[in-house]
Parts: C-alpha cells; sequence; structure tokens
C-alpha cells in the first residue's frame, strides 16, 4: 500500500520559492561579502571558525529547504480504498481523488490531492507541509533565523566600521578595511531588515509547528479537536479522546528520527490506550453531518462570475470580502446552493454541475466557495413544508 510525492524541479517554478531561495541568498551573499572585509577567515582561527558556522548555517538552512520540497508531504494514491472493506464506513471519501481519506488526510485545493497528515499548504515551498516533509520543514524554520540572527552579528559591525571608514582608515592601518559604497551600504541595509524579518516571522511559525509536533496535532486537527471539545453528545456517546497524543517525547519520536523518515506509513498510526485507528475519522464524520444539518439551501437571483473584488456588487461587498484563500464560487441566476458557513455579506457553499447522460442528469462535481449574500435569497421548498405539515 504505497503512497505518491510528486516533487520535482517545476515546483520551484512558483513565486513562494523564487521569493524565499531570493531571501536567502541575498542574506547569505551580503553577510560573506561583509565578513571576508570585516573579519577575513584567512587572518585567524576564530575568523575561521566563525566564518564556516555561518557557512554550516546556510547549508542546512537550503538542505532542510530543498529537502521539504522535493519529499513533499506524501499524497494518498488517487482512488484509494482500505483492504478492509467494512473500513469503508469510517472513512470520508473524496470526490475530487475518487477515493477515501486516509486517516489523518485531507484534501488540498491548491496540491489538488489527498495529503498525509496535512498540516497546511506552505506557499514558500510550493507544496503541503504533510507526514513526510513536515521534520524538514521544521528544521528549516530552526535554522533560517538561527543563520539570520548570526548575519546580523555580521552585517551590523560591518556597517559601523564602514560609517566610520576614515577613523579605522587613519587611526588603525593594519585593521581590515571595509569599504561599502552607496550601493553596497543601501543593499547591506536591506539585508538586515530581511535578516530582521526572517528571525521575527519563521521563528513564530518555528514556535508553532514544534508545538503542534510536541502535541502530535496538526493545525486542521486542531480545529476539529475544538469542535469535538465543544459538541453537544448525545447520552450514548463517550468522551471525545484525541487518538494521537502520546506523551511529548512520543510524538517527537513520531516526528524527527535517525532515518529522516518519519515512523509511521501514513496510513496507519501509533494511537493511546483506548482509541482505535479511527477515532478521529468517526468524529470527522460526525461533524460533517451536523454541518450538513445545519446547511441551508440558496435559491440564486443574481449573477455572480466569481471576481474577488466585486465592487459591482456594492463598495461594502467589494471592501468586505472573506479573509481567505478560499476560492470564489461563480453563481448563476436559478441556481440552487447549499450555504453550510455565514458572514455578514458573504455566503459559503456548494453547487452540484449535472450534465445529461441519456436523458438521466448525473453529477459531474461540485463546486465550493464564497459568493455575496445579496446574490441569493433562502430556498423554501413548498413541497416539503406540505409533507411536513401533514
Amino acid at each position: 500500500m504505497g503512497y505518491e510525492r510528486v516533487g520535482t524541479w517545476k515546483q520551484f517554478l512558483h513565486w513562494g520559492p523564487g521569493i524565499a531561495l531570493s531571501i536567502i541568498f541575498t542574506i547569505s551573499w551580503v553577510a560573506i561579502r561583509c565578513h571576508v572585509m570585516w573579519w577575513p577567515p584567512h587572518h585567524s582561527l576564530a575568523a575561521f571558525v566563525n566564518f564556516t558556522s555561518f557557512i554550516l548555517w546556510v547549508t542546512l538552512t537550503l538542505y532542510n529547504y530543498f529537502a521539504a520540497c522535493v519529499k513533499g508531504p506524501g499524497f494518498v494514491p488517487l482512488k484509494w480504498r482500505p483492504k478492509n472493506p467494512e473500513h469503508v464506513r469510517y472513512l470520508q471519501f473524496c470526490e475530487a481523488c475518487e477515493g477515501y481519506k486516509a486517516p489523518r488526510s485531507h484534501h488540498c485545493r491548491k496540491c489538488g490531492r489527498c495529503v498525509m497528515k496535512m498540516d497546511h499548504h506552505c506557499p514558500w515551498i510550493n507544496t503541503c507541509c504533510g507526514h513526510f516533509n513536515h521534520a524538514n520543514f521544521c528544521m528549516f524554520l530552526f535554522f533560517a533565523p538561527i543563520g539570520c540572527l548570526h548575519a546580523l552579528f555580521i552585517l551590523i559591525p560591518s556597517i559601523y566600521r564602514a560609517l566610520n571608514f576614515h577613523h579605522y582608515y587613519y587611526k588603525f592601518p593594519s585593521e581590515p578595511i571595509v569599504y561599502l559604497g552607496v550601493v553596497g551600504f543601501v543593499v547591506t541595509m536591506f539585508a538586515v531588515g530581511l535578516a530582521i524579518g526572517v528571525i521575527v516571522a519563521v521563528g513564530m511559525l518555528f514556535y508553532i509547528q514544534i508545538r503542534s509536533i510536541l502535541k502530535n496535532e496538526t493545525g486542521i486537527e486542531s480545529w476539529i479537536i475544538d469542535k469535538a471539545v465543544n459538541r453537544d453528545r448525545e447520552e450514548e456517546e463517550e468522551d471525545f479522546v484525541y487518538p494521537y497524543n502520546l506523551g511529548w517525547k512520543a510524538n517527537l519520536k513520531q516526528v524527527f528520527t535517525f532515518t529522516g523518515r518519519p515512523k509511521s506509513t501514513g496510513f496507519k498510526w501509533d494511537v493511546a490506550e483506548g482509541c482505535d485507528q479511527f477515532t478521529l475519522t468517526k468524529e470527522q464524520i460526525i461533524q460533517k453531518r451536523d454541518k450538513r444539518d445545519r446547511s441551508l439551501d440558496f435559491m440564486v437571483i443574481e449573477r455572480y462570475t466569481g471576481s474577488l473584488f466585486p465592487i459591482t456588487k456594492g463598495c461594502k461587498v467589494g471592501c468586505c470580502v472573506p479573509c481567505s484563500d478560499e476560492p470564489r464560487l461563480p453563481v448563476e441566476v436559478g441556481e440552487k446552493v447549499t450555504v453550510t458557513r455565514w458572514k455578514k455579506r458573504w455566503l459559503y457553499g456548494c453547487k452540484v454541475v449535472t450534465e445529461s447522460v441519456n436523458g438521466k442528469k448525473t453529477t459531474v462535481k461540485r463546486l465550493r466557495g464564497w459568493f455575496p449574500r445579496k446574490c441569493a435569497i433562502e430556498y423554501v421548498d413548498d413541497n416539503m413544508n406540505d409533507k411536513k405539515e401533514s
């Protein structure tokens, strides 16, 4: 029962890796250039060690970055089914992949696949952070801020010496001279800003990721747990127990191993006592059922093309768009949309696209996304109401 990886060189033809690698190389190149002028590595052992240490951080950062990209998170094979047919009732079916979702897997709209232990889709590596690349992704987040912090200890003294160029030139002629020039000074200051930004932003992301690893739960699973804890349960239902939290030491060993390969296969997981492989998937199915029960049908009364900022629907609609990277849903007059989420001026729903085959309508696909609230009204089926009253 295998999995698939889709990491190729084409993955780097994207704005995310382009910006990420540009930042890494800019900071590295400027820091190395300044180090050679400020503290030449061939002058002393301390300078050589300092220079080598910085090169080590850069190497480890790039290695883990490329490993996270190329390894990929691991994708559930298309049209996958569990070996035991009885297990199908405990799993969710993915219409896009035409197969069942393995435990802990979720469908990524941007990757177009079901991802093993999906945490989130990261634009900087142009793929998901998931089961097989989680360790390398976290190591990248760890070494990048360390390298940038080291770069600051190189760049700041270099800038100081460059600003006091004449002082060092006349008072300490034997000292190495740091000369940047106007362009060099601007580029160096730019590199300092980038380094500070990486330390803050990437450092916070590392904290979030290592915290999730210590609890052995992804960002998506945290959301599921919150809903499970707050959900009204029937009398016969037991309290929800998150099955994958084995204690922080065991949780670390699930991700970080000497072989670089996580402990689980991606289909079967170590679970806490009293839980089984489908404890979480059963809870997900119940939450999906409750979501369907809460959903409302809306009838489209005004066309919407799917634009990100539909100013034609009103300034407030165009400006107060949902803070989400989820897609927009184009709708036509007369279509019915099942709405599951509501905002003041926007609705999130699903519509079914059908086509006629031999005179019968068959479902082709389901489209989901946000559309303006003013484009639809709540749909009431009079026939259903008559049946309920009788």
